[in-house]
């Protein structure tokens, strides 16, 4: 028996998720600041988190400007700012850190594929952070912009919340070697930590594809094609999301970004692994939905072949029990059998012999 889904709220529409919408007037000048992402009224947060192997700073900022002085201290200062509306905020970390402008312009606009550049005195890196909102089974794509300076790292969200507790932990308590190694080791700990959170994302469309598999398999509904077209097009945000990583990773690992240690390259390889392992679940997944949809249409074209199988042998009985009945039907004056006393029974007894001897010959050959 097919498991009953209770209602699910509203469910975002794919193409609004893969082509969003430029606020940014077209031709305008390169470097020109302008947020592209949701509109939100919640204030900007801005989190300070300044280290070192001895000790750690931790608070929240009123102002962007609170962090620069910390920043230019040998320690590593972590400045984490969630949500982006505030274009003064980013605009105040590029003109104190002399961040390109053309950096900022991709941290404002959200649209942006994952992907790492190298600058002067810093490099750039966008990925994008997911989550699952378990009540219309949809992944949620946040844009992170990580900006990783020789002291600094920058770290920008579209939102609050994110996945980074864990490293926040392990900064906070002195796990594992955080606290002695400098900003291109916590960017790495940053893309681990996203990285390893798609395995959970993965995990939760794997368990609703299992669900969906039972339902065909127990017999189909038109509420089971919309699931499988719904799955499809989360699995596609997934890979839009995920398929550029692969490239990133490759970049940062194979040295070609000076400020990245060789050491920290040896964790990043490990990384790229594990974007390797996502990006072929992602395909896996895709392929056993395509096979999920084949199995739906198969069922439906199996059903509809068992409804034409017993109309076609219900029709075919009563072919030749229309025949005699269109026979004796006629009216002619002069029909033998008219006149016999046991004529009418005796047609009807043959009519019947003959339906049931047709629906032996079907049973014989398996055919009902």
């Amino acid at each position: 028996m097919a498991k009953s889904h209770a209602p699910r709220r509203h469910r975002p529409k794919l193409l609004g998720r893969l082509v969003k919408r430029v606020h940014k007037a077209a031709g305008s000048a390169p470097g020109t600041l302008v947020h592209t992402g949701e509109r939100t009224t919640d204030p900007v947060r801005i989190q300070l988190i300044d280290y070192d192997k001895e000790s750690l700073e931790e608070r929240t900022l009123e102002r962007i400007e609170e962090s620069f002085p910390l920043a230019d201290d040998p320690p590593v200062s972590w400045v984490n700012i969630d949500g982006l509306h505030d274009v003064s905020v980013v605009e105040a970390v590029g003109e104190r850190f002399g961040i390109h402008r053309l950096v900022l312009e991709d941290v404002l606009s959200t649209t942006q594929r994952p992907k790492v550049e190298e600058y002067e005195n810093h490099y750039f890196c966008v990925l994008k952070m997911l989550s699952f909102d378990s009540e219309t089974d949809s992944v949620i794509a946040e844009q992170l912009s990580l900006i990783v300076g020789p002291t600094w790292v920058f770290s920008f969200q579209e939102r609050h919340g994110d996945v980074f507790e864990p490293v926040r932990d392990r900064i906070r308590h002195g796990r594992g070697k955080i606290r002695s190694r400098g900003t291109d080791y916590l960017a790495y700990a940053l893309i681990d930590t996203i990285v390893d959170h798609y395995f959970r994302i993965l995990e939760v469309i794997g368990d609703r594809i299992e669900e969906l598999e039972e339902s065909v398999l127990n017999g189909a509904t038109i509420e089971t094609l919309h699931r499988i077209h719904h799955l499809r097009r989360e699995v596609l945000v997934l890979r839009r999301a995920i398929w550029p990583l692969r490239e990133t990773l490759g970049t940062m690992y194979r040295g070609e970004i000076p400020n990245i240690t060789e050491e920290t390259q040896i964790y990043l390889r490990d990384v790229y692994d594990h974007a390797v392992q996502v990006i072929d679940t992602v395909e896996t997944l895709r392929e056993v939905l395509s096979g999920a949809m084949d199995l739906y249409m198969s069922g439906v074209s199996n059903r509809m072949n068992e409804v034409m199988k017993v109309l076609t042998i219900i029709a075919t009985i009563f072919i030749p029990l229309s025949f005699f009945a269109g026979l004796y039907g006629m009216n002619f004056e002069y029909m033998p059998e008219l006149s016999v006393r046991w004529a009418y029974p005796t047609l009807l007894a043959f009519m019947a012999s003959i339906a049931v001897g047709m629906l032996w010959f079907f049973k014989k050959r398996d055919w009902l």
